[in-house]
């Protein structure tokens, strides 16, 4: 799964670099404001804790875990500034069936494997407003498409309305359910042809 997924991702003004250790050094900046932490949780990282966090992360889970952890250093792509981050926790989902009608037999037959991806976006406080959140969560979900992962979630705190907008403007859609606090919003899944 890691493979081209988790190469880097070109867009007109982003470049989204695979995380490693090493971006602590500048990610700590940019991860610094308070503010940043108001709808995401916590405290600013110091950076050798921002620097552990990277590691374990880098690292993946265990392979028994059944899932991959996707990260991104997102960038801009006219100075290489560092300005936030993207993410995704992808995990095998239960696969659907079709059912024939009871005419037919009732024959259960379960469709193929699917993945779902739980996805989140962070753009430090100064590089806020400029619509590089959407970018780089659009390129985020292009990319997961593109390895066939269709069921798409994000979290978002019932006051964050600038990533609620990024939400919606990245096609998903708000549901009526709540995760730790959370609203979730759900990529919509295509009709059945």
């Amino acid at each position: 799964m890691y493979g081209p997924i988790a190469d880097t991702i070109r867009t007109q003004r982003l470049v989204l670099e695979p995380l490693a250790v090493h971006h602590a050094d500048e990610m700590a900046p940019v991860l610094d404001d308070p503010r940043l932490h108001r709808y995401i949780g916590g405290e600013p990282l110091t950076l050798e804790e921002l620097r552990a966090r990277y590691a374990h992360l880098a690292a993946g889970p265990a392979p028994f875990h059944q899932e991959y952890w996707l990260n991104w250093i997102v960038r801009r792509a006219r100075d290489g500034q560092a300005i936030g981050y993207v993410q995704a926790t992808v995990t095998p989902a239960a696969p659907e069936y079709t059912v024939t009608p009871a005419s037919a037999g009732s024959t259960v037959t379960p469709g193929p494997p699917r993945l779902t991806a739980s996805v989140a976006w962070v753009i430090g406080m100064p590089y806020q407003g400029f619509g590089f959140a959407t970018e780089a969560a659009r390129a985020l979900l292009d990319r997961l498409a593109e390895h066939g992962v269709r069921d798409v979630v994000a979290t978002v705190h019932p006051d964050n309305r600038a990533s609620a907008a990024v939400a919606d403007r990245i096609g998903l859609r708000r549901t009526g359910e709540t995760r730790d606090g959370e609203i979730v919003w759900r990529l919509p899944r295509p009709a059945p042809p």
